[in-house]
């Protein structure tokens, strides 16, 4: 197991975290959650809802993050991707390839970062080309359900606007408070992009379980950290799943993203650098 944090696509000058920004994001661990009040009964909504919508998209990090529109051959969906270069998204393995409820692979799918509503600062692209790992595309493992998107140029005028991935150790994941932004189609109607935070409950081998309120269209959206005295922040997780993704035997109430581990930055790496993306296993 590698014990030491490994980090792909690092930005050479990180861009700094406005007074707001800074306010918004947690860093750090917590024994205890952050308490909401009464709940609304939203799926995937841990008591209250507590995400917050962002209007100032064009700062850091929301930028980085892409509103999705996927058009398949059985309908059309909303999803939520982030930069890991200027031209490779990041997203959920659902948003490229579902054979239930896509019939297969995306026919395409219309990038737009940091959209608010009709405001698109940075324009947009609909991209046709998508990699997904072999264990996701024969088995629809949950714990594979990671995938990449292809550009053919990139959109943000700001090439070190991207995030990078770790691979941390169960230790350093458990109680460390956790950031998952995304554009959920309630509310917003894939849109608007939405933030919320809370802690890491709970990790196995290749999925991360927090208490942090999503709901869906978010699925591919960033799971990311801040370490202490850093102002970039590290995606430890592809958020991708609500409650029903938990598994009965955790006894949790909790949302849950396909997490980073050694063999996903080494994926990441290699769709990075080949010009079509390609397959992969992710280990």
């Amino acid at each position: 197991m590698v014990d030491k944090t490994r980090i792909t696509a690092a930005a050479a000058s990180p861009p700094e975290l406005s007074d707001p920004v800074r306010r918004r994001i947690v860093v750090g661990k917590s024994a205890k959650p952050l308490i909401a009040p009464e709940s609304t009964g939203l799926e995937s909504v841990i008591d209250a809802d507590e995400r917050t919508r962002i209007i100032n998209t064009t700062e850091s990090p929301w930028r980085m993050v892409c509103a999705l529109g996927i058009d398949s051959e059985w309908g059309s969906y909303i999803g939520t991707g982030w930069f890991v270069t200027p031209t490779t998204l990041i997203t959920a393995g659902h948003c490229v390839f579902d054979r239930n409820q896509m019939n297969g692979w995306a026919r395409q799918i219309t990038v737009t970062p940091a959209r608010e509503r009709e405001r698109e600062p940075y324009g947009t692209t609909v991209a046709t080309r998508f990699s997904s790992v072999d264990r996701w595309v024969s088995d629809q493992d949950p714990d594979f359900d990671i995938a990449a998107i292809h550009l053919d140029k990139p959109l943000l005028d700001d090439t070190d606007s991207v995030f990078r991935v770790g691979a941390f150790t169960d230790e350093e994941l458990v109680e460390h408070m956790i950031n998952v932004s995304g554009y959920p189609g309630s509310p917003g109607a894939g849109q608007e992009l939405y933030w919320a935070k809370n802690r890491i409950r709970a990790v196995t081998p290749r999925r991360i379980f927090y208490d942090v309120d999503t709901s869906g269209g978010q699925s591919g959206g960033p799971a990311f950290i801040f370490r202490d005295g850093e102002t970039q922040p590290i995606v430890v997780g592809i958020h991708a799943y609500g409650f029903g993704g938990t598994p009965a035997s955790m006894n949790m109430r909790v949302n849950s993203a396909p997490r980073i581990i050694p063999a996903v930055v080494d994926q990441i790496e290699k769709w990075c650098s080949t010009a079509d993306g390609g397959g992969g296993s992710a280990g």
